[in-house]
């Protein structure tokens, strides 16, 4: 067999294969298609038929919601109609009413006008009844007139003085018993205040200056240095005063060397130079090597030690007074105040003095210790460069106060403190007065002669120069001014007024310390001679 014819028999064998299986699975195919068909068919119909179900379930739902809503609706427009219908009873019935308190308004209105029309009749009759009356008054009024002219002539006449002098007679006289009525009032007012206000203030300044104690001191301007012998004078004084003019230059005193025996004199107002100029004679003294260079290692030597005292001094007043968080510089400058001394009182004892006693005093009142005590430690502070700058103490004191940062309560008490201005607290009444008391104490300060002999002739001449005064005296070393008065010029109740005007007159015009009584003396003798 032909090989070709073999192939082409295998390719007819092939074909033929191929067609057979086609045709099987197209069979099976479509069979399988049908039964799909049939299946989806199925699904169809039941799907269809759920949905025909559902819809009429929803619809039925549907039907019932609106049914219920419908049955709102009337329930609502029930109940508006209700409403309606209620307020428009109740607006007619409003209507209605006030159609009855118009009618009666009206008729009221009627019978007021009809008053008005009596009443009106009424009045011109009155009027003309009044006319009558007035011209009456007139002439009665032109009498009355006539006759208290002709009365006022007769009374001059008999009392021998015009209208003008009996009014001036009658203000005197008021005038007179209004002044003795004021008399009688500030005898009353100073006795009931005095009974109430005096036992108090006593007793709380009398236990404040009980638990306070300070040294009495004397004042001074000059120290003295004891020298070995009257040959050192000419050590110190040097080969033609070199010595002495290098000391003074440096130190800024003044050295009296006179014939007193074993003995130099440092004067200077400066304490604090003053102090320097005498540890630098002792030192110097104690070496015995006086020439100009060593005075000057000297000096500087006695200025260190000045310096450590015044830190150690500062210190230890802030420390005594329980104080703490002064500036460095104001501790500093208080320990200046060691050397520092008024009217023989040394100012930093003066300044703790003052400290304790606001401090007590304000304890007493129920004030603020702590700033009544630091203002009293500072309120001099100023004296510590009053040798040095332009003012006050008060005016340096503040500055120094602000400058430090202190609070504005304490700047105030140092300027309020000798009535610079007027005291706005209570710890500046009580710095005010805790100064008061540490100057007035007895021993506390030394006023030279002409100042206290002129204290008590101010004191006289201000007594005297009020009418009335007959004599006045000082007394107690001005802390007393007595005035004898003419009885038949100023009475009882003049005498507590003239009292009064004398002392606001030594307030306002005088400076002392502590204070001063006015006591006026009033003396009635009557004499008579049996015969």
């Amino acid at each position: 067999m032909s090989p070709w014819i073999a192939i082409l028999i295998a390719v007819l064998a092939c074909a033929a294969g191929a067609f057979g299986g086609y045709e099987y699975r197209k069979q099976g195919t479509e069979k399988k298609i049908g039964r799909t068909e049939e299946y989806a068919k199925r699904l169809y119909d039941d799907a269809v038929q759920k949905a025909d179900e559902y819809k009429r379930e929803k619809i039925l739902e549907a039907k019932e919601e609106i049914l219920k809503e419908k049955a709102a609706v009337d329930a609502e427009i029930d109940h508006d109609k209700n409403a309606a219908e209620a307020e428009m009873k109740e607006r007619r019935a409003e209507i209605q009413r006030t159609e009855r308190r118009l009618e009666q308004r009206e008729e009221t209105l009627d019978k007021k006008a009809d008053n008005l029309e009596d009443r009106e009749k009424a009045l011109n009759k009155r009027t003309q009844d009044i006319s009558k009356q007035e011209e009456a008054v007139n002439k009665l009024r032109e009498d009355a007139e006539e006759l208290h002219s002709r009365q006022t002539q007769e009374l001059e006449r008999i009392a021998a003085m015009t209208q003008d002098e009996a009014k001036q007679e009658i203000i005197l006289q008021v005038q007179k018993d209004a002044y003795h009525k004021a008399g009688s009032t500030v005898r009353e007012i100073e006795a009931k205040a005095k009974e109430e206000s005096e036992k108090k203030a006593r007793n709380i300044i009398v236990q404040a200056i009980q638990r306070c104690a300070a040294d009495h001191v004397a004042e001074t301007t000059v120290s003295t240095v004891s020298l070995p012998n009257d040959d050192m004078k000419g050590r110190i004084i040097g080969r033609e005063g070199r010595n002495i003019r290098t000391l003074e230059s440096l130190t800024g005193v003044e050295l009296i060397i006179d014939d007193t025996p074993d003995t130099v004199i440092v004067s200077a107002f400066d304490p604090v130079r003053r102090e320097i100029a005498r540890l630098t004679l002792e030192h110097l003294i104690s070496d015995g090597r006086i020439h100009p260079a060593r005075i000057e290692e000297m000096v500087e030597r006695a200025k260190r030690e000045v310096d450590q005292r015044i830190r150690e001094a500062g210190d230890a007043a802030v420390f005594d007074s329980g104080l703490h968080g002064l500036h460095p510089e104001l501790v500093k400058l208080l320990g200046r105040l060691k050397y520092r001394t008024s009217y023989g009182q040394n100012v930093l004892k003066h300044s703790l003095e003052v400290c304790y006693l606001a401090g007590l005093m304000a304890s007493e009142l129920g004030a603020d210790v702590q700033l009544a005590k630091r203002a009293g430690l500072l309120h001099d502070i100023g004296k510590a460069v009053d040798h040095e700058a332009e003012g006050t103490h008060v005016t340096l004191g503040a500055e120094l106060a602000r400058k430090y940062n202190e609070s504005p309560d304490v700047i105030h008490a140092i300027l309020a403190h000798h009535n610079d201005i007027e005291p706005a607290t209570v710890e500046a009444v009580l710095v005010q007065a805790a100064d008061a008391i540490s100057a007035a104490r007895p021993g506390a300060r030394r006023e030279s002669l002409e100042n206290y002999i002129k204290r008590l002739e101010t004191l006289q001449d201000i007594a005297m120069s009020y009418p009335g005064v007959e004599n006045a005296y000082a007394f107690q070393s001005g802390h007393e001014v007595r005035i004898m008065v003419k009885p038949e010029d100023v009475s009882d109740d003049g005498a507590s007024v003239l009292a009064m005007e004398i002392a606001n007159r030594i307030e306002s015009e005088m400076q002392y310390p502590g204070q001063v009584k006015v006591n006026i003396i009033r003396e009635t003798r009557s004499v008579a001679y049996a015969k």
